[in-house]
């Protein structure tokens, strides 16, 4: 089983593509939640596959691998990143109690466009190009069951105690706004992965202090009306 979380597709592409390549299958862990199927007794392979927000996972991420009860005989973690991938193997490997047989950081584009510009549709094709040739690494490594840890850029261990104070600063949705150009059509709200979009008035409502902060509702807005900081200026993202 390979499992992950993804907002605008960089996990989903990754664990699906392992998944085919492997012979096994690619699970949303929020699906999992929702269906509160978190019991896998016998695995022969178990992926995680997750992105990196604020040097550490998402907290849909920290509550699934707290819940999940799985063996596997062999167990491998793959995190997409932009900058670096933080402390997510150490978070990780502590909250689902084992330690994975191999581990591997993918550079991605960063949908975090409050801080990072994806507005140029060729530098995005290429990182994503890169991306691939680095997948195409990972999974023959995978395939073949090899050990080790490959992750690149890791932060020293210590700046793991600045990831909740960072990442409980940034996904207060008090940061996010809507514009005029909002259509009503809801989506957002849908799509939200912790329901903390209400629609009132035909207009999105965050009704949670705090959210995923996923950006879902932002990249997917066919109006791109949900601005977050230097959003508007550095475009939305979804992989291709």
């Amino acid at each position: 089983m390979i499992f992950y979380f993804s907002s605008t597709g960089n996990c989903q592409y990754v664990a699906e593509r392992i998944a085919a390549a492997t012979g096994d299958r690619a699970v949303s862990m929020l699906d999992c939640l929702k269906r509160k199927a978190l019991s896998f007794p016998d695995c022969e392979q178990l992926g995680i596959v997750v992105p990196t927000y604020a040097w550490g996972l998402p907290d849909i991420v920290d509550l699934f691998l707290k819940r999940v009860q799985i063996r596997a005989r062999y167990a491998f973690f793959v995190v997409t990143y932009g900058t670096t991938p933080g402390n997510t193997l150490y978070f990780a490997e502590t909250y689902l109690r084992r330690r994975f047989d191999i581990a591997f950081s993918l550079q991605m584009p960063d949908n975090f466009t409050p801080w990072f510009d994806l507005s140029a549709p060729e530098k995005v094709a290429a990182q994503n190009a890169a991306a691939d040739v680095r997948l195409d690494a990972i999974i023959r490594q995978i395939t073949a069951r090899e050990t080790g840890h490959f992750m690149q850029r890791v932060p020293p261990q210590f700046t793991s105690l600045f990831h909740k104070m960072a990442y409980d600063w940034l996904r207060q949705t008090s940061n996010l706004r809507v514009e005029e150009t909002c259509i009503g059509c809801g989506l957002c709200a849908k799509r939200c992965p912790v329901h903390a979009i209400e629609m009132r008035g035909g207009r999105p409502v965050w009704v949670k202090d705090k959210c995923t902060m996923c950006l879902g509702c932002l990249h997917r807005c066919p109006k791109f009306a949900i601005v977050y900081g230097r959003s508007p200026e550095h475009g939305q993202y979804r992989h291709p």
